[in-house]
């Protein structure tokens, strides 16, 4: 009984993490790769296999067209194998290309112009934003969102706010010439402003205050127990007299706030990406499978709208790293394809083989690290 018991509380763990985990990683993968297969299939290039993970085929079909649609046993990643392909990462065959016939050799991705390979590979990466979009803009049309007027409540002591003077009634009109209609707006801006000094103009009794507040960073935990380092100004804010309330969108305005926030999403993390480069940032907080798979399970217990927001913002994430200009990944073959569109020839053979080998080693240490930081997070 205590085996059966243990077994059965082990299999239920498991599945907290990984149903959450695999649904949300599907959607994220299955767009992305259906954007190279559709553009693909617009350009006349031919898809020999569309694979949502790696490893052994689980189930599968072939299409009228002869394009193999599967399942694979690994779900961390996938792939779309066009004609003239040798492998998944779409390393050209060029042997094999040679020994087609002409008909075949006009439906093969090595075959195609510049432009028309440069479109399929860019369309997944623009897939994944797309996606964000759609989801954010679903969620809050289905849902609303909760706006809030940009009224100080309160100010943290010994904060950045106070040291600048800020005072509960205080409205926040602008941050740096920026108008702030929401205290979501006020937060937003704050995010992504960092430790910088903000210029604000509030409302005080009448009269508008110029104030300037430097953010302080600071590592703080949410409601999981995951912590996080942000900017801080030290500003609450309280739903009082109906300040905070749910505003629904229609159809346009949720589709503009989907490109906002998708927008927005991508800055921060480029402006992430580069602080870690430049040392500015700690690279601890990029997170590997397992850390998706906390999160995800996470989130799930607060509801499908929620989940379904982690996946947009993860599509972003994976948008923006296969458009890094590493070879293996999308944006290294956009970046080989603008030299051969410079060059009026595709470089050599040798010279992709040596960018593929530093390719796979740089994205090789990066799931490591992505691992470690995993591991290590959990200990």
């Amino acid at each position: 009984m205590e085996i059966g018991a243990m077994t059965s509380g082990l299999w239920s763990h498991g599945l907290i993490y990984v149903v959450p985990f695999l649904f949300v990683l599907t959607i994220i993968v299955f767009f992305h790769e259906l954007g190279h297969f559709l553009i693909g299939r617009l350009c006349g290039i031919k898809a020999l296999t569309f694979s949502v993970g790696f490893g052994p085929e689980l189930i599968g079909f072939t299409d009228r067209q002869g394009t193999r649609w599967k399942l694979a046993a690994i779900p961390l990643g996938g792939y779309v194998k066009f004609l003239g392909d040798e492998n998944a990462a779409s390393v050209p065959d060029r042997n094999a290309v040679e020994g087609m016939s002409e008909a075949e050799r006009r439906h093969a991705f090595p075959s195609a112009s510049v432009a028309r390979r440069a479109a399929t590979v860019a369309a997944g990466p623009i897939a994944n934003f797309i996606l964000a979009i759609v989801i954010f803009a679903g969620v809050v049309f289905a849902n609303g969102r909760v706006v809030g007027d940009p009224i100080v409540s309160g100010v943290e002591p010994d904060s950045p706010a106070a040291a600048a003077g800020f005072e509960p009634g205080d409205r926040v009109l602008s941050a740096d010439g920026e108008a702030i209609d929401y205290f979501s707006d006020l937060q937003r801006h704050v995010a992504a402003t960092g430790a910088n000094p903000i210029a604000f103009q509030v409302e005080r009794g009448g009269r508008t205050v110029e104030l300037t507040v430097t953010p302080r960073m600071e590592t703080r935990e949410d409601e999981f127990g995951n912590s996080f380092t942000m900017p801080i100004v030290g500003l609450r804010a309280e739903n009082v007299n109906g300040s905070f309330r749910v505003e629904n969108l229609g159809p346009l305005e949720s589709l503009q706030y989907g490109v906002s926030q998708t927008w927005f999403v991508a800055a921060q993390t480029v402006g992430f990406i580069g602080e870690v480069v430049t040392g500015r940032q700690s690279a601890d907080q990029i997170g590997g499978p397992i850390r998706i798979a906390q999160v995800s399970s996470q989130v799930s217990t607060i509801g499908i709208g929620a989940l379904l927001n982690l996946a947009a913002l993860l599509s972003i994430s994976i948008g923006i790293l296969n458009l890094l200009p590493i070879p293996m990944l999308d944006g290294g073959h956009l970046l080989f394809y603008a030299f051969e569109a410079v060059r009026g020839r595709p470089l050599s053979e040798q010279v992709q083989e040596v960018g593929f080998k530093i390719g796979l080693a740089l994205v090789t240490m990066l799931m490591i690290f992505a691992f470690w930081n995993d591991i290590s997070g959990q200990v």
